[in-house]
């Protein structure tokens, strides 16, 4: 049974992966554990309030556990499993693949759009730039491969930074075709590599995402910033110009310095990125929703990702319920 398919007051007794434990202090001096569990299509805090010492034992970040207790709706905290109870896992009673959550299409497929989209830069430079960064035997591409997007809201698993990088880059590339006065080659560029501080910025070990101490201090930005730069430095003639225009659509892709981006789009090509790369994350967030939701559901639960709560109306429909117009009658 899916953890998406248990409803207030169900009985929870089974595997789930450990993405993140959260020790915490009670009012009273004792200690409580915040564990967040979860397979691929949700995640849910365990709540321990006794018998911290022995729950740690069996707990680890990223690996499966035996979980057992009461799930439970909160009106005010949300989705847990209360009373949790936890214990090693038997050997063959769970797929690790039923935990982890996955692109909709393979690692391997996504590679494979990434080169031939890379093949579509004509200018030597930025096509030497990212054959240094993204080149198939570079270890910036090995992280980069592997790295996820974020830690809670879109794309936040394996393989999720790939995923996010090149559907920026294919949206950038087709809309730049579209309005006057773009240059493609610096808009796809830019798109491929405006994440890339997050190969440093970010830790995975199995399903649990956690930021580095240069994630922590420096910040993904400054971290992609950096990298970028020092990978142009390295690149005999690459021209100031088009090092400044690729460099800028990494430090403001973020938008606005509220959201962290030390400067705001000031060209059309870190315009494009921004907007491209705002859409692919807000639309990783419906995805995210949709694997947790309940089925029958078209409504999720409200959501910071998108401010908003998500509506799934052909989700409805494809489980059963009557057009609106019928069900109205």
């Amino acid at each position: 049974m899916a953890l998406k398919d248990y409803v207030d007051g169900d009985d929870f007794d089974g595997v789930l992966l450990v993405q993140s434990l959260d020790r915490r202090r009670k009012a009273d001096g004792g200690e409580f554990l915040r564990v967040t569990v979860g397979d691929r299509t949700g995640s849910v805090a365990a709540m321990v309030w006794d018998e911290v010492e022995e729950a740690l034992a069996v707990l680890t970040a990223g690996e499966p556990v035996h979980v057992r207790g009461r799930y439970e709706e909160h009106a005010r905290y949300g989705k847990q499993i209360g009373r949790a109870r936890f214990a090693a896992p038997r050997e063959g009673s769970f797929e690790r693949g039923d935990l982890e959550v996955a692109p909709p299409r393979g690692a391997e497929q996504l590679e494979r759009e990434l080169r031939e989209l890379v093949a579509t830069v004509r200018d030597v430079h930025l096509a030497a730039l990212l054959e240094r960064l993204l080149g198939p035997d570079t270890e910036t591409w090995l992280r980069f491969r592997e790295a996820p997007a974020a830690k809670h809201y879109h794309q936040a698993y394996r393989h999720g930074l790939l995923e996010h990088s090149l559907g920026v880059a294919q949206a950038v590339g087709t809309v730049a075709t579209t309005f006057p006065g773009i240059d493609r080659d610096v808009a796809v560029a830019g798109a491929l590599l405006h994440d890339i501080g997050k190969t440093h910025a970010y830790a995975m070990q199995s399903g649990a995402i956690d930021f580095t101490e240069d994630g922590r201090m420096l910040g993904e930005i400054a971290l992609g910033h950096h990298l970028v730069r020092s990978t142009i430095a390295s690149i005999d003639g690459f021209p100031d110009e088009l090092s400044r225009g690729v460099c800028h659509i990494v430090l403001s892709h973020h938008g606005s310095l509220e959201h962290g981006s030390p400067v705001v789009p000031c060209t059309r090509e870190a315009t494009l990125v921004h907007m491209m790369d705002n859409l692919g994350g807000r639309l990783g967030s419906f995805d995210r929703l949709e694997r947790q939701l309940s089925p029958g559901s078209s409504w999720s639960s409200y959501d910071n990702g998108i401010g908003a709560s998500a509506h799934f109306g052909s989700r409805a429909a494809a489980d059963g319920d009557p057009p609106a117009e019928l069900a109205a009658a």
